[in-house]
């Protein structure tokens, strides 16, 4: 008889029942960023019809839309050479009422090492094409961690990352969430970094070229047109359920849309 339990972690409690708008750093206005900011959208408007307060999201993109972003990111041919988080926070804005800000600088310390300002937030949500990115951010969260800010206090990082056909979405804690006590299950408080967890793969893999795209075709040699949305739409999935439901067995997932594969990364 298998009495193993299964392992669960369970969201942190200021997440379920907020005081406040829970504010949420989303970082990259790309492929990904941009739908999952769209798919953010549709989760405040769910939580707040549910009695909830809701998201309050910030987002972080210095690029500005080209003629080679339209058609596979939430842009129109009228917002070229506009910045992708200014124009993307204004229509949710415009669309829900909400009061969703924008950044138009990188996510990273500034020349003396501090803080970027207004870095605080409980979930940070990384859309990122690099793994000097991820690395970077990493390194923030570690310090924000450190801070430890009293209504703002980091409790989740979720990294988005893909090549042309695959991708992945990894959940991680900022430091550990405390834990109810369970006879059913086994509570898992921490959930490791990706960088940690998977740095020793990141460095070695290729990195993606990062270099603009000159046109749509060029575009989609380095990603597929469907890979950013379906991950887009199963990493929130993820995220809802944190919300909904108030547990997860679940940190992640890895997808293969070429062979239509996914795979759950279970809590461990």
């Amino acid at each position: 008889m298998n009495t193993e339990k299964t392992k669960i972690h369970f969201t942190d409690d200021y997440l379920i029942n907020p005081t406040n708008p829970i504010n949420v750093n989303v970082i990259g206005a790309g492929g990904t960023g941009s739908k999952v900011l769209t798919a953010l959208m549709e989760m405040n408007h769910s939580l707040i019809e549910l009695g909830h307060a809701g998201l309050c999201v910030r987002l972080w993109d210095d690029d500005i839309v080209t003629s080679a972003n339209l058609g596979r990111q939430r842009f129109a041919e009228c917002e070229v050479g506009l910045y992708k988080s200014v124009t993307m926070i204004n229509r949710v804005n415009r669309f829900m009422g909400t009061n969703w800000k924008a950044e138009t600088v990188k996510f990273e310390k500034d020349h003396l090492g501090k803080l970027p300002k207004n870095a605080e937030a409980s979930i940070y949500i990384s859309c990122v094409d690099s793994v000097k990115s991820r690395f970077d951010i990493a390194d923030i969260l570690n310090l924000v961690n450190n801070h430890r800010f009293q209504r703002d206090a980091p409790k989740y990082w979720m990294d988005f990352g893909n090549s042309q056909y695959t991708g992945q979405v990894i959940l991680s804690t900022i430091g550990t969430v405390k834990q109810p006590n369970s006879e059913k299950y086994e509570t898992v408080a921490n959930l490791p970094f990706v960088t940690d967890e998977f740095g020793d793969l990141l460095i070695q893999s290729q990195e993606q070229d990062d270099t603009p795209s000159c046109s749509l075709a060029e575009a989609l040699e380095k990603q597929d047109l469907f890979i950013n949305s379906a991950l887009a739409q199963m990493g929130c999935s993820l995220l809802w359920n944190l919300f909904r439901y108030g547990m997860t067995e679940n940190r992640g997932f890895f997808l293969n849309l070429k062979n239509f594969n996914s795979h759950p990364l279970k809590i461990a």
